[in-house]
């Protein structure tokens, strides 16, 4: 079993970041040790290039994402790397390219959304996306991928690429990567607004718990955090119509491991004014430590750039044979 899964590297991480992937790798590379398997975590400065980015802000986030995952314990167990210091990325996804069809990307939902009404305007490298995300998990034959819901019509594409490209040229080159859904990982929500799901592009920085924020920070913005005046009932599923109240209970179940219900039959019948500073007492003990990680290993970035560069060898080691593979099955090499 081999994991591959990528992060953008634009912006400050948040809780929905720690809370929805990075947690989920970390469980997932103790897994993979347990079992004899392997994951590559890598940061996609490579897809970055398709906002608008100034290259010292890239070079920071790079770093500094870097440092987050570490602190948040992941470790040499995995393979961590940013995608750029591996050229095979870049070179297995021209020759997707070739594979991929036009129709294809021209359906992809994300495409649509970020593109807007100004497609003539929209990069190529926004289009094409998908076929870099493809290549990504097919460069190291990639078995599981762990996938949101908003990630499993790119999974789906990779799987068509994989399967055109070894029934077009006679190989078995690609195996068809499957989902790996966590239960456990919950989507959690803008502080905010309740029907939103909590961005590092949210112009409002109170709408979300940035992984650097201090103590007081954090408390702060879940006080001010948007709520309702209703009591909290005894059931999880009689949230369904209070969106910002079942946000905040479930960021309290998942930082503290538990089941919504057992959170909510804890707290029945009491306001936010009781749940809302539990909450921050949770929220500060569960990231304090990892905040405190992450400044230490921020005092020493070149560290940190030395261990992605030792994850970059690693995984170019396990990419360059499928690429070469590749290669010789389009005929690039004889």
């Amino acid at each position: 079993m081999r994991v591959v899964s990528g992060i953008q590297t634009t912006g400050n991480l948040h809780l929905g970041n720690y809370l929805g992937a990075i947690r989920q790798w970390v469980a997932m590379q103790d897994t993979q040790e347990k079992n004899g398997g392997e994951c590559l975590f890598f940061l996609a400065d490579l897809h970055a290039l398709t906002s608008n980015v100034t290259p010292q802000e890239l070079a920071n986030s790079t770093i500094e994402m870097a440092a987050t995952l570490l602190a948040a314990g992941i470790d040499d167990r995995a393979i961590l790397f940013n995608q750029s210091r591996v050229p095979a990325h870049s070179e297995l996804c021209w020759i997707l390219q070739g594979t991929a069809r036009m129709g294809w990307l021209n359906r992809m939902t994300q495409w649509k959304d970020k593109a807007g009404k100004n497609r003539e305007g929209a990069s190529v490298g926004l289009f094409t996306y998908p076929v870099l995300q493809a290549a990504d998990i097919l460069v190291y034959r990639a078995t599981h991928v762990p996938v949101g819901e908003d990630q499993k019509q790119h999974l789906e594409l990779a799987r068509d690429v994989a399967t055109k490209f070894n029934t077009d040229f006679g190989v078995d080159l690609f195996p068809l990567p499957e989902p790996l859904i966590s239960k456990a990982a919950p989507r959690i929500m803008s502080l905010r607004d309740g029907g939103a799901k909590m961005s590092k592009s949210d112009p409002s920085d109170m709408s979300r718990i940035n992984l650097i924020d201090d103590d007081d920070t954090i408390a702060a913005k879940i006080r001010k955090s948007k709520s309702d005046a209703d009591l909290l009932p005894d059931s999880f599923d009689a949230l369904a119509g209070r969106p910002e109240a079942k946000n905040l209970v479930t960021i309290y179940a998942a930082l503290a491991e538990r089941e919504p219900q057992a959170v909510i039959e804890e707290f029945a019948g009491q306001g936010f004014g009781a749940f809302k500073p539990a909450l921050a007492d949770l929220a500060v003990s569960v990231l304090a430590p990892v905040r405190d990680r992450l400044k230490r290993l921020l005092d020493d970035r070149s560290a940190v750039g030395a261990q992605l560069a030792r994850g970059a060898e690693r995984a170019q080691a396990l990419a360059a044979p499928t690429l070469k593979a590749a290669q010789q099955a389009v005929g690039l090499q004889v």
